[in-house]
């Protein structure tokens, strides 16, 4: 992240919360990357024509619609939106800035194309690697004379969205790959067995994946940051993710558990 994305991310904190303590020092960066979901270019059992169309994030199954992370997040009583831009990247329809309400958290939202899929894969194995992920693309993300592009030090970084390594192989350049721990979360249909390798590769850690087919729905999402932020152990927020799931997916805790891993 350069000087001025940082700066800008400060003055967003600074309007939002005039408190000068949370808002001087630097937060806590959460990355979520959202393929949305997309009848038409990815391998994912068909959703009505609304939800599963990849070119509209408004009413997208993974972003717009009830459960998706920007509609869910905006209702949340833990998140507040302060910022949105449209198209910030060839690939990306919107991205959406919270800030967490009581803690210095912030997170940044990407919502890419449904086509685009393919990317917003690699973008998550390189932003889990501290990769600058758009280096040389021209920024369309100027606001107010300011950049406000993908960060480069985000401490969590998740990926949302069908699992596109069930259709597609990846080889993400990972030698520009930075210093630092990063923590990773991945929210797709059995992402542990399709996900490892790479992320071992990008150097870092698995915080929650799944086992088995899932829905990729921003309450499970909501639930492990919470943990995340708290700094609860991995089983911890395992089991937070699970009661979540159970809840909104009105399944048994048990079979929620077996769902998602924590770790290696």
């Amino acid at each position: 992240m350069t000087r001025a994305d940082f700066s800008f991310l400060l003055a967003i904190l600074v309007a939002a919360y005039p408190n000068a303590a949370l808002a001087q020092s630097k937060p806590r960066l959460i990355h979520v990357l959202v393929a949305l979901a997309d009848n038409q270019h990815q391998g994912i059992i068909p959703v009505p024509a609304a939800l599963g169309n990849g070119d509209d994030p408004a009413h997208n199954l993974y972003w717009g619609a009830a459960y998706g992370v920007r509609t869910f997040l905006r209702k949340s009583a833990d998140w507040k939106e302060v910022f949105a831009a449209q198209n910030p990247y060839k690939g990306i329809l919107q991205r959406s800035v919270f800030q967490h309400r009581t803690e210095n958290v912030l997170l940044i939202a990407d919502a890419y194309r449904g086509s685009e899929i393919q990317q917003a894969v690699t973008d998550f194995f390189r932003a889990a690697a501290g990769v600058h992920i758009h280096q040389g693309e021209p920024a369309l993300c100027m606001v107010a004379g300011l950049l406000q592009c993908a960060p480069d030090y985000a401490d969590l970084v998740v990926y949302a969205g069908h699992d596109g390594l069930m259709d597609f192989s990846l080889s993400p350049d990972f030698s520009a790959r930075s210093g630092g721990s990063r923590q990773a979360i991945v929210l797709a249909c059995a992402s542990k067995v399709y996900f490892a390798a790479l992320l071992r590769s990008s150097g870092a850690e698995p915080l929650l994946w799944t086992t088995g087919l899932m829905a990729p729905e921003a309450y499970t999402l909501e639930a492990a940051m919470q943990g995340w932020i708290l700094k609860e152990s991995k089983e911890q927020i395992r089991r937070r993710a699970a009661g979540a799931y159970a809840k909104y997916q009105k399944c048994s805790e048990t079979a929620a558990l077996r769902l998602f891993s924590a770790g290696w």
